[in-house]
């Protein structure tokens, strides 16, 4: 049996985007710099899940501390940010960043009961039959595990330009990395899932909006039911085939967003 091959929970929204992207960079190592509304949401992540932590531990942070972290993130990136060509200044990114983090500390995060935040999970490996293994993968990252009622739930922030819409988070493409991180969370933890899995949504552009909405039965998406497949058996069959399709019609089919761009003749 081959070595099982490795999927985070983030990626599956991209594999199912554009399969032959996502080839590009999980399986054939292809690099892209990242732009800053990506930056500004892995500091927003990283400041929330300060703040989110301590009122786990017990041992509350103000919200000028967890600022704190947001300008660490946004003054010494974690990874490689390229700010040619974007609408976005570094001043500009530091404002955003904190108006919505101060919302979210007095507003948002005081309304949950939080139980773990960005938790490391153990990798998590499925036996798809002829050989073949997927192995789930990843820390829980800018994700929460929450009481709703007496039952367990997944709470997962999104940033964006469009990350909220009409007083409602957006929840179209999250359900497979919800899914993934229930599957992880009851495999690391030995707790169930029963609550609805969620996205609170933190709009980066325009008025700064904080939303959440529910995003049911995430985990049947991706193992299936009696009357559908799951999203893992799809993906089996990709991996299986080495076939990965590409979708030319993709909103990130643009050579700001795919690393394999210079080099696929599918987008013309």
């Amino acid at each position: 049996m081959s070595d099982p091959i490795r999927v985070r929970a983030s990626s599956w929204g991209r594999l199912f985007d554009c399969a032959h992207a996502w080839e590009g960079a999980h399986l054939l190592g292809m690099y892209q710099a990242s732009g800053p509304r990506a930056l500004l949401g892995t500091a927003l992540h990283a400041a929330t899940a300060v703040f989110d932590q301590a009122r786990v531990d017990a041992a509350p942070v103000s919200v000028a501390e967890a600022s704190d972290v947001l300008a660490d993130v946004l003054r010494e990136p974690p990874y490689e940010v390229s700010w040619a060509g974007e609408d976005l200044s570094p001043r500009q990114a530091m404002s955003i960043g904190q108006g919505l983090l101060g919302r979210y500390c007095t507003e948002v995060s005081p309304r949950y009961q939080f139980t773990a935040v960005e938790l490391a999970t153990a990798p998590l490996t499925i036996d798809c039959g002829g050989g073949l293994q997927i192995e789930l993968t990843g820390t829980m990252d800018r994700s929460r595990a929450r009481i709703v009622d007496g039952a367990v739930g997944i709470s997962d922030l999104k940033t964006g330009r469009n990350a909220v819409s009409q007083g409602r988070a957006a929840t179209k493409g999250h359900a497979a990395q919800l899914g993934t991180y229930e599957l992880l969370f009851e495999h690391t933890t030995g707790q169930v899932v029963t609550a609805p899995g969620e996205i609170i949504g933190m709009k980066t552009s325009g008025a700064p909006e904080i939303a959440a909405a529910d995003v049911p039965n995430a985990r049947a998406l991706m193992v299936g039911t009696a009357r559908q497949r799951g999203l893992i058996e799809f993906a089996a069959e990709m991996f299986r085939s080495g076939l990965f399709p590409p979708n030319p019609q993709s909103h990130t089919c643009h050579e700001r967003y795919c690393a394999r761009w210079n080099t696929c003749p599918y987008h013309y």
